[in-house]
């Protein structure tokens, strides 16, 4: 057996631009010194794929990292540093599972379901407003689609939507563990607890001010139920906020610049419907925003290599589905390729710490894509685009395209 400290571990410059635009290629080159660890400015990193489902599934070994990163960048006191420490998946093992029991059962495949005509509608609104352009940034108009979702779900003011996705925009780039962001983070926010805290006081002094079967009512009446403090609820809001903007929208991004290079696969997404959906399964396991920070809660010995407790590691999901030692052609988009069990994608994490909103997640974007597919026609590239900072809410920063607007969306 050997301790971390011993081994001969290849360092990765996470924070360089140049390895955001093409971590891949770093983690492949890094595995001729060692195949599933390497070690960074900010903690080791376990990127192998079977590595990570055996490593990330075991709950009570690690425990969430996020006070670390506060601590990394000296935010223990702010407002954003009490919530990043005390928010739902860093909690204490008890509130923890206290708090998820009580909001889990509602996060089901049927509840998503249920909310398919609301996301239909806010595409078709989105598109009627931007295809007709016949050009712009697919990033911004994919970020207009899951704030729009959420501010329907909580009955938020439509004006303030601008300025609720430039915080968000913000607040997905704080985990890229650099100090000079802070002063915008925190005001960042600032404003995004006071929407939220706002919504909350609101519909508490009129409960019949908003739709009875939205996500608001539904949060407050079981937060109510199982005895879920005001503090609590607002931090699950707003973390509800949070982990489904930059995600959905980096997703459904990557995935449109995939099609563009697969136009046969694009057009088949504008007439099958569940198509869409293994495109954005393959899509998930060629790339997702996530790199989960933990805790080792114990020495922990995995291939005989002693991980010490107290330890911070990363697990790199988001280049996970490129291991070649896992899957065959990892580098090919290939919606229809066959998969065993054990190499579904890790994109909405293992656990206890499973995505919540996964199946809310999975809705939207197909439903997204599919109306995407049949309002654009003949995408392609037309300017030059980049990359968030790694690890981050990773994923492209602009994706430039023209195409031919249809007018009206063409039912399959």
């Amino acid at each position: 057996m050997q301790t971390v400290a011993e081994l001969d571990l290849p360092h990765l410059p996470v924070e360089d631009p140049a390895f955001a635009a093409d971590p891949v290629r770093y983690f492949r080159e890094a595995r001729a010194q060692h195949p599933w660890l390497a070690k960074s400015n900010i903690g080791l990193l376990i990127h192998e794929f079977t590595a990570i489902r055996e490593l990330l599934g075991q709950d009570e070994k690690f425990r969430p990292a996020y006070d670390g990163i506060v601590d990394q960048l000296g935010a223990h006191g702010t407002p954003w540093g009490r919530f990043t420490e005390q928010q739902l998946i860093s909690l204490p093992v008890d509130q923890h599972r206290l708090l998820r029991d009580a909001f889990a059962a509602k996060f089901t495949p049927r509840f998503a379901n249920q909310l398919r005509p609301m996301m239909q509608a806010t595409i078709t609104r989105l598109l009627d407003e931007w295809a007709p352009k016949g050009r712009f940034d697919f990033e911004e108009f994919a970020s207009y689609f899951p704030i729009s979702n959420m501010f329907t779900l909580v009955g938020a003011p439509v004006e303030e939507i601008p300025g609720i996705r430039s915080s968000l925009e913000t607040l997905g780039l704080a985990f890229s563990m650099d100090k000079s962001r802070l002063p915008a983070i925190h005001e960042a926010y600032d404003r995004l607890e006071s929407l939220v805290q706002r919504l909350i006081a609101e519909r508490r002094a009129d409960p019949e001010g908003g739709a009875r079967d939205d996500l608001l009512h539904l949060l407050i009446k079981t937060a109510d139920e199982g005895g879920v403090d005001q503090r609590r609820l607002a931090d699950l809001i707003i973390f509800f906020f949070i982990a489904g903007y930059d995600t959905s929208k980096n997703v459904l991004t990557h995935t449109m610049y995939l099609l563009l290079q697969h136009p046969d696969m694009y057009e088949r997404c504008a007439v099958d419907f569940d198509y869409c959906r293994k495109v954005l399964d393959e899509g998930l396991r060629y790339f997702n925003p996530g790199s989960v920070p933990r805790f080792t809660n114990q020495d922990i010995v995995f291939r005989d290599v002693l991980l010490p407790k107290d330890t911070m590691v990363w697990f790199n999901l988001n280049i996970s589905g490129r291991d070649a030692g896992v899957f065959e052609r990892p580098d090919d988009f290939d919606p229809d390729r066959p998969l065993q069990p054990n190499q579904r994608h890790v994109a909405f994490s293992l656990g206890k710490h499973m995505c919540l909103g996964q199946f809310i997640a999975r809705a939207q974007l197909q439903e997204a894509l599919h109306q995407i597919a049949q309002r654009l026609r003949n995408p392609r590239l037309a300017g030059d685009f980049g990359w968030r900072p790694y690890p981050g809410a990773w994923g492209m920063h602009g994706l430039p395209i023209a195409f031919t607007p249809a007018d009206k969306r063409v039912e399959a």
